[in-house]
């Protein structure tokens, strides 16, 4: 039996160790925000937290994850009060197609941990998520507007 917790509430699963963490957020805790995209880690689509690291989960599997804290799209707001990054993509139009966007603000949560107040070489050099519609320019002013908007909340 693998415990796990998602966004904030335990689960139990005991399944296929084998079975991507991504397919058990989307057929079985029925939490449709997390993507697939190519399925070999590349594209990162799927990016979730996983206790507390961005993390694209079409690599992990189920059997790795007991004792462990995944967030998905649907648990990064809190009290009904939706993240800085989520301000910023919607301040910015962001999405294009929108099918990327919920792994793109995943990984964006995780960059400005590590990179508070952003260059554009870092932004470059450290979000590697991929979107076929090219928006990167848009998604580059995101981050920004994030960074500087987390900086108020403070």
């Amino acid at each position: 039996m693998i415990t796990l917790t998602v966004n904030g509430k335990k689960l139990n699963y005991s399944g296929d160790g084998d079975m991507p963490l991504l397919w058990y957020l989307r057929e079985d805790a029925n939490l449709q925000g997390t993507k697939f995209g190519c399925g070999i880690g590349e594209c990162g689509a799927c990016t979730v937290h996983i206790d507390g690291s961005a993390v694209r989960s079409c690599g992990v599997q189920m059997g790795d994850l007991n004792g462990v804290s995944v967030t998905t799209i649907e648990g990064l707001a809190t009290n009904n009060e939706l993240h800085a990054v989520q301000k910023a993509w919607i301040e910015e139009d962001v999405p294009q197609c929108g099918y990327c966007q919920t792994g793109q603000i995943m990984a964006t949560v995780d960059l400005l941990k590590n990179f508070p107040n952003p260059t554009d070489e870092e932004i470059d050099n450290n979000h590697t998520n991929l979107c076929r519609c090219g928006t990167y320019d848009r998604i580059r002013k995101a981050i920004h507007r994030a960074a500087y908007l987390m900086k108020s909340e403070d």
